[in-house]
């Protein structure tokens, strides 16, 4: 048998190009969620906008909701199931004063889990009792994406890979419906944290941590690796719509737009002022 040895072309070359972004594109878009609800935990409002963040994660293929249909704590959940094809899971409470539904989405979970039909869970709930199964969903190899209120307990939260607060999607909402109001009646919206030092110091930290020899961060690798750290980081959380307008206000990096010769798009690279602060 005889190699044949071919030298590529550049349109060749730039078809290959194509053909891997293509099929990362593909990759990023074909992840299958299971979205499960805990209705006793988080309000019914802004399920939409919710749904819609789900989306940028993957596809959400399983969506399920978890309550006591009974009793009337739930009832405003009922008129946005339809509208966003979520199924409800009735589960009747054997004991007053307990939540029964929680065991059912735990069960449904690992049913799933094992089924094979998903890459990863959303676990929308401000509940403390889902820390373990979202553990044992990460020791599985799935991804965890977790939603709740900011009065969510830390465990749950450190227990995701990426948390969610559902306030900054309420703020979200209303800054859309305020530009269609006059100026003088629009409301700014507080953020739901302020960037205090300790959040400086953390992105300061992990710009150095990804920093090449020179000292230069890929801004693309900032954000994922900030969440294996604070898995709730957001900079919505902080009023920022993006990472780079975060990374701007805080003004403790040189910037460098870098052109990559494709499409005009720019890689942004970070690098820490030097201070007489930073130096010491």
């Amino acid at each position: 048998m005889t190699a044949k040895t071919q030298k590529l072309t550049k349109q060749e070359i730039k078809n290959g190009q194509n053909k891997l972004w293509t099929k990362n594109i593909t990759h990023m878009t074909e992840d299958k969620l299971a979205v499960l609800i805990d209705a006793d935990n988080v309000p019914y409002s802004n399920v939409k906008e919710m749904l819609e963040e789900i989306a940028k994660n993957g596809t959400p293929t399983i969506k399920r909701i978890y309550a006591d249909w009974t009793k009337p704590t739930v009832s405003g959940w009922k008129n946005v199931l339809l509208e966003n094809a979520i199924t409800p899971i009735q589960q009747y409470s054997y004991t007053t004063g307990k939540n029964s539904s929680d065991s059912a989405l735990i069960i449904d979970a690992m049913d799933i889990l094992y089924s094979g039909k998903v890459n990863g869970f959303c676990i929308v709930s401000s509940d403390s009792d889902f820390t373990r199964l979202a553990t044992r969903l990460r020791e599985a190899g799935m991804t965890v994406i977790g939603f709740g209120e900011k009065k969510t307990p830390q465990p749950f939260i450190s227990a995701c890979d990426k948390f969610i607060y559902l306030e900054i999607l309420k703020t979200m909402t209303v800054e859309t419906k305020a530009t269609k109001k006059p100026i003088a009646k629009q409301k700014k919206e507080e953020p739901i944290s302020k960037v205090d030092a300790i959040t400086i110091r953390m992105i300061i930290d992990s710009v150095n941590d990804l920093a090449d020899e020179s000292g230069w961060a890929f801004l693309g690798s900032l954000g994922n690796f900030i969440l294996k750290k604070k898995p709730e980081f957001d900079p919505r959380n902080y009023g920022f719509p993006k990472l780079y307008t975060l990374i701007k206000y805080i003004n403790k990096f040189e910037i460098d737009e870098r052109e990559t010769g494709i499409n005009n798009i720019r890689h942004i690279y970070l690098k820490q002022k030097i201070t007489s602060s930073s130096k010491s």
